[in-house]
């Protein structure tokens, strides 16, 4: 059917100012990108907390896309499974985006497009615009009418809402990096629509409105892929080999741009070198060559990558390199969906390789959490001699989070226990030997050499295959058995090493898990949960091994929900290995369709069992 121009009025929702959810479904590859940064961060400009979750496809162009935008003066920056406004700009998907339009809420779509089978709703307000109309009026130039088509709803979306022109325009300018030539017509469209809307709509009855608040000051927007490149350079690495893969690629990317930045000598050489290798097998074994001569070491990869990295993962743990893998988790098994977000790695992660291995796996849960965990990975690197996961997911790496200013770090980088020759010197003056893979301290971890170091002692074999305390080969039964026992009590030391979980609430007979991107709606998950009676308190899982902090959490509360964002409830399950006597405890909920969790992926399923609702 073909669209008329206008509104036709349903029952609108209660006036709300600055906080609502916004849905805008576009074409992959239209250029929608820039369009939406532009609503989203002039929003934050207005000092209104706002989050951006983009969910796309993994084709170039084509196929749909849709953005969604969270603005709550109350902080909620995650998404929602229904919008207060949808904007449809796809006929491939605009009857199905008119449905998540939550009742008394607003669709805004395009009358130019000619779609089958979609009757508006009569519960929504529904305005029609002639984007197609408007932007032959801004541009006569075929191959950028697509793109200020997505300007022209900006301008729509601008004049309805009120968002600040001043603020929009400085916006406009800052995304196109005030290149005039691009900037003017983009501003020409984006005055059409605000044009279109002064003249064909009556603004007082649009129920949603924008005023400017003061709580974004000192805060920014970021990507944890970005922040986690920084928290990298910071933390003092200096060597990088990686395949690239979505939705990882950019966080090597940006290691480079600020290690071009920050990592020079005086005479302007670089301290860094990055190599993208043929392969995510051959990145991981260049990773462990940087790692053993002594470098701070990583690589960037997601699943399919980590997949293929199992057998170095392996060589890393029993040599006991330092190493660091930073996994962006997308969906599989396989290929998956590679632009969709999951919490899947985290078995694969913690024993990767064959036999036995038990790797330490950090957990973040915000872009913040990334830069701080770009400089404890590396510490955890060289003070446990082994290989450290990082997994954070696409949602965390890839979508813009509204974070505070990042501190610099306060503490100086932990190189663990690396001999030099004088104090070899020491250790035989005390009558003593050094030997590479022989406990000293009690804590698992074994001193070593780097190489280049001048003493007789300080060389070794570094092997893959059965060795003893003096990096000899060995099929012996008992010297095999004393290393990997030996490997058995650094992981019962890394409990003591690794960042500690976050804990919310306190007292309640409820408690809730979670980890990873999750945390961007567990506030607004407690505040539903506590409007229908229900208190809880949340444990935030930042690592792996877990401390005694998990285990008292779960048995201070009746019944404990352990949140996943995969299928299977693999943090569940490790859990329940982990305390096999709270086991009865314990309820798993899951969220595992692709796209970033939404409170209502918690609440509801609590409410079910709770109140059998």
């Amino acid at each position: 059917m073909a669209f008329e121009n206008g509104v036709k009025k349903g029952v609108f929702m209660n006036q709300m100012v600055n906080d609502f959810v916004l849905n805008i479904g576009t074409v992959n590859g239209s250029g929608s990108q820039s369009a939406n940064t532009i609503i989203l961060k002039s929003l934050f400009r207005m000092g209104i907390p706002v989050g951006g979750k983009n969910v796309f496809p993994s084709n170039i162009q084509g196929l749909p896309t849709w953005f969604w935008v969270r603005a709550s003066s109350k902080g909620y920056t995650g998404r929602r499974k229904d919008a207060d406004i949808v904007v449809a700009m796809n006929p491939q998907t605009l009857v199905e985006d008119h449905k998540v339009v939550k009742s008394g809420g607003v669709f805004i779509y395009n009358t130019d497009l000619k779609v089958e089978n979609l009757k508006l709703r009569d519960d929504v307000t529904n305005y029609g615009v002639p984007f197609k109309t408007l932007v032959d009026q801004a541009t006569t130039v075929a191959k950028i009418k697509k793109l200020l088509t997505n300007i022209v709803y900006v301008g729509v979306l601008a004049e309805l809402l009120e968002i600040d022109d001043e603020v929009l325009q400085a916006t406009l300018v800052d995304q196109f990096d005030g290149k005039e030539s691009v900037v003017e017509p983009n501003r020409k469209a984006m005055g059409l629509g605000r044009q279109y809307v002064q003249e064909n709509f009556k603004k007082s009855e649009f129920p949603i409105k924008v005023q400017k608040m003061d709580k974004t000051s000192q805060k920014m927007m970021i990507d944890g892929n970005t922040a986690g490149a920084l928290g990298l350079v910071f933390g003092g690495a200096s060597f990088a080999a990686w395949y690239p893969i979505t939705p990882s690629s950019s966080l090597v990317e940006n290691f480079m741009k600020y290690s071009a930045q920050l990592r020079k000598t005086e005479d302007g050489k670089n301290k860094f070198a990055v190599v993208q290798a043929e392969d995510e097998i051959s990145s991981i074994c260049m990773v462990l060559g940087a790692g053993w001569a002594g470098a701070r070491s990583f690589t960037a990869t997601s699943g399919p990558g980590l997949s293929l990295m199992q057998e170095a993962a392996g060589f890393a743990y029993y040599a006991e390199i330092p190493s660091v893998i930073w996994d962006v988790q997308r969906v599989g098994p396989s290929t998956g969906m590679p632009t969709r977000t999951a919490q899947g790695d985290i078995m694969l992660a913690l024993h990767s390789s064959h036999g036995d291995t038990k790797h330490p796996v950090l957990l973040p849960g915000s872009p913040k959490e990334c830069f701080e965990f770009g400089q404890a990975a590396l510490d955890l690197a060289d003070r446990l001699q082994t290989l450290v996961h990082v997994l954070s997911d696409l949602d965390i790496g890839m979508n813009l989070w509204m974070e505070d200013d990042f501190q610099y770090p306060d503490k100086p980088m932990d190189r663990g226990k690396i001999l030099t020759e004088d104090q070899i010197n020491q250790l035989n003056a005390q009558g003593k030997h050094y030997y590479r893979y022989m406990e000293v301290d009690g804590d698992g971890i074994p001193y070593r050499t780097l190489p280049g170091t001048r003493h007789a002692q300080a060389p070794y074999l570094t092997r893959g295959s059965g060795h003893g305390p003096k990096a000899q080969y060995t099929e012996k039964s008992d010297e095999y058995q004393d290393v990997v026992d030996r490997l058995v009590r650094k992981w019962e030391t890394a409990r003591t090493l690794v960042p500690k979980p976050e804990i919310i609430g306190q007292g309640k007979k409820i408690g809730v898990i979670s980890y990873g991107s999750a945390s961007a709606v567990m506030k607004e998950s407690i505040d539903l949960l506590s409007a229908q009676k229900i208190e809880i308190d949340v444990l935030r899982i930042r690592s792996i091994p877990f401390n005694d902090d998990v285990k008292n959490f779960i048995h201070n509360h009746d019944r404990v929900y352990v949140f996943d964002l995969n299928r299977d409830g693999q943090m569940y399950d490790l859990i329940r290995l982990d305390y096999p006597d709270q086991w009865q405890k314990l309820k798993s909920i899951r969220h595992y369709d692709g796209t970033p969790v939404t409170a209502e992926s918690i609440v509801e399923p609590v409410l079910r069992t709770e109140k059998g609702l």
